[in-house]
């Protein structure tokens, strides 16, 4: 398997552990945790005016960066709340999963576009389906953009 496609995977791994832990009741998000989920929605608007992913009439620059937005927004909510980052490719989400498993989850697609929008300059362009899975997962019904629909609390 590939990087991004292990990153991926990963990611929605974490992404899961910490929903399930959620809608189990096993984690119930305090004030704070409602809180920064609000700001990172707020701060990672993709602006893409109800068209659905992937966003193929955008330019890379404008896809990416959409992207790379994510990382440092998570890294700001991260240390807002006091929670550590983890990397998720090659490890399994700790068990109770939380804030922090949820917030690594989602950072790892996010670093990701930061990745890409360093090689833009050298010319280097992402695979177009790389760039559709992580506007997918990010942006759009099911994705990370509904995330509140996920917690029962």
């Amino acid at each position: 398997m590939d990087a991004f496609a292990d990153r991926l995977n990963a990611a929605w791994e974490w992404w899961s552990a910490a929903i399930e832990e959620s809608q189990e009741g096993r984690w119930v998000r305090d004030a704070v945790e409602r809180q920064v989920m609000k700001d990172i929605r707020a701060a990672t608007n993709a602006l893409h005016g109800g068209r659905m992913a992937p966003f193929t009439d955008d330019s890379w620059h404008v896809r990416i960066g959409r992207i790379a937005n994510w990382a440092g927004v998570l890294r700001l909510a991260a240390r807002a709340g006091g929670w550590e980052l983890q990397p998720v490719v090659g490890h399994r989400p700790p068990h109770p999963a939380g804030m922090a498993e949820l917030l690594s989850g989602i950072y790892a697609v996010g670093e990701q576009g930061e990745v890409w929008m360093k090689q833009l300059p050298a010319g280097v362009v992402p695979p177009e389906g790389e760039i559709a899975k992580a506007e997918g997962f990010l942006t759009g019904p099911g994705s990370i953009e509904d995330l509140e629909l996920f917690f029962y609390d």
